[in-house]
């Protein structure tokens, strides 16, 4: 009777082992910068969203503004125009409508605050993230709001709000200011004399 002989099993070959490993190579090389731009991904994802939201907010703003028969302020520069906006009283712009203050019955579009530029973005969007004007609790908030000048079509000086997406500033020493906002951080600029929102997305921080 013919008796079968088994054959040793056999592993892998050192060619063999080098081929598997070439190739999980040129996967990592490829999948890794892609993994490494999912969080910048999701920053500007994020912000883009924030920034459309307030941007409808301010527009439902200015709607319920021209709905109430746009109530004048009262002084040339339109201050202490209200309108309601789900019960919170919003201060807008008498001469034109927009938003500049939930805190600030004297503010209009030349002479506010950081403080008031919060405000605006607390009390018009559902469920804001967390803001703050202080730029020692970027590493609790979500948003940094700063001010900086800005200059209308028709020259007259304004003030534009500036939100920072905070984590895109942990490595400043100090706060940024003026028009920093177009090479520093991630952040939307709102000008309150016209209701434009602008997103800047900077990614060298």
């Amino acid at each position: 009777m013919h008796k079968q002989v088994k054959k040793p099993q056999l592993g892998f070959t050192l060619i063999e082992l080098i081929i598997v490993v070439v190739i999980l190579g040129l996967l990592a090389a490829a999948a890794i910068p892609r993994f490494t731009n999912i969080a910048a991904d999701a920053e500007d994802a994020s912000l883009e969203g924030v920034a459309g939201g307030f941007t409808s907010a301010v527009g439902i703003v200015r709607g319920q503004w021209e709905l109430d028969g746009r109530p004048a302020g009262n002084d040339a520069n339109g201050a202490g125009a209200t309108v309601t906006i789900d019960d919170i009283p919003v201060f807008v712009d008498g001469n034109r409508g927009y938003p500049v203050s939930a805190v600030n019955a004297s503010a209009h579009d030349a002479n506010i605050d950081a403080e008031d530029c919060r405000s605006v973005f607390s009390a018009i969007l559902q469920g804001a993230p967390t803001s703050t004007t202080d730029f020692g609790r970027i590493d609790r908030d979500r948003f940094y709001v700063s001010t900086a000048p800005g200059t209308a079509n028709n020259g007259d000086p304004i003030t534009l709000c500036v939100f920072y997406q905070a984590t895109t500033l942990k490595n400043l020493a100090s706060p940024p200011n003026g028009d920093a906002y177009q090479t520093v951080g991630n952040n939307f600029v709102y000008n309150p004399r016209s209701g434009n929102v602008t997103v800047h997305n900077n990614r060298n921080n």
